[in-house]
């Protein structure tokens, strides 16, 4: 994990990872982003993890991680990376049998995703796509992690995960979600500064779809990158960041090297596979009538253009959530795609998550015991 000047917060967490239970060989690695009082920690942890710390001289924003990896004991098979203010959680199982679930995940599982939970908000970590993950929670094999070549430092915070995932995905690897493995995010929204958040998110967007969306996709990608962030700068009140962030990305735009996804593959990266196979097989096992999407967000164009194929070919009709027979999350995004899923399910209608591997944590945990 990286922490940079909140020893206090990074205390808590601590404290955390030191009450879970393990039963084979750990260790934390912080990366000191160049704190002003450099961090210190206990040799040990009560249950027997081991501690280092990694000071770097500058702050390297999250590519701070590729060094925590670098010092990490070799023998280690998966890395999971936390912020300072996230930790796992043993709410459906020990974290032991959590480590057993990854050591048998498939060798073409780059990545693992943590059920990411916000408690100060009660719901979860918004961000990600279905093979997207939010660094805050997520384990990696180090083996892919190195090969891939880590976190891209040009992006300084936000957006890197993306970045990271497609390379993996362009290699051939997948990125699974663990409904058992739970994390906290102690997330602190007072004081962030929302211009520079929006500033960076509208380049580093633009930098992957520059990256990585084949030719006939690229200036559309962009074009929603730039229209969705729009929507969220004039909601934050936050015209001054965009405004910048734009300007920076049409300097830097040309030079982000290309490496263009397949169609299939970036179908898989922007959730559109995902979501076409999640509303054919919920055709397949129950044919409806009629659908309407709800609580549209993270990538809403690509389950507005998959419920048009089922529209299409199947004969469905577009209508007012009241009257749907089925109802479609409109999100990509994993933790706002559940937490829909949860409260819709609770009043009893039939609702389907654009995603086969979205389902409550209580419902994948009963069915595997």
């Amino acid at each position: 994990m990286p922490t940079r000047n909140r020893p206090e917060r990074l205390g808590q967490t601590i404290e955390h990872l030191g009450r879970l239970t393990i039963n084979t060989p750990a260790e934390l690695v912080v990366a000191d982003n160049a704190s002003d009082e450099p961090v210190t920690l206990p040799e040990v942890l009560p249950n027997g993890i081991t501690c280092r710390v990694v000071r770097l001289e500058r702050n390297a924003g999250a590519a701070a991680r590729n060094a925590a990896v670098d010092a990490a004991c070799a023998d280690a098979e998966w890395i999971v990376m936390l912020d300072d203010d996230s930790h796992p959680v043993e709410r459906v199982e020990p974290f032991a049998a959590t480590i057993e679930r990854l050591d048998a995940q498939p060798d073409t599982v780059a990545a693992v995703m943590a059920d990411i939970h916000l408690p100060a908000l009660g719901c979860r970590e918004s961000g990600g796509l279905p093979e997207v993950f939010v660094g805050c929670g997520v384990a990696i094999r180090r083996g892919a992690f190195v090969a891939a070549g880590g976190y891209d430092a040009s992006f300084g915070y936000y957006v890197e995960e993306y970045d990271l995932a497609a390379r993996f995905l362009s290699h051939g690897w997948s990125v699974a979600f663990e409904p058992a493995f739970c994390v906290e995010h102690h997330k602190i929204s007072i004081g962030r500064d929302m211009d520079q958040i929006l500033s960076r998110l509208v380049r580093n967007n633009g930098w992957v779809m520059q990256r990585y969306a084949p030719l006939p996709l690229r200036r559309e990608m962009l074009r929603e990158q730039r229209r969705r962030y729009r929507q969220i700068a004039e909601k934050e009140r936050a015209r001054a960041g965009y405004a910048r962030g734009l300007v920076e990305l049409r300097q830097t735009l040309h030079q982000q090297p290309r490496t263009p996804l397949l169609r299939a593959t970036w179908d898989r990266f922007t959730g559109f596979g995902h979501v076409r196979a999640a509303l054919n097989l919920a055709w397949r096992e129950r044919p409806f009538a009629s659908a309407a999407i709800v609580e549209r967000g993270k990538n809403a164009w690509a389950v507005e253009r998959a419920l048009a194929e089922i529209v299409h070919e199947a004969g469905v009709s577009i209508t007012d959530p009241d009257s749907a027979e089925v109802l479609v999350v409109g999100t990509l995004s994993p933790g706002p795609m559940l937490d829909a899923l949860e409260r819709w399910q609770r009043v009893g209608r039939r609702v389907v998550a654009p995603w086969r591997d979205a389902q409550p944590v209580d419902r994948r945990s009963a069915r595997a015991a």
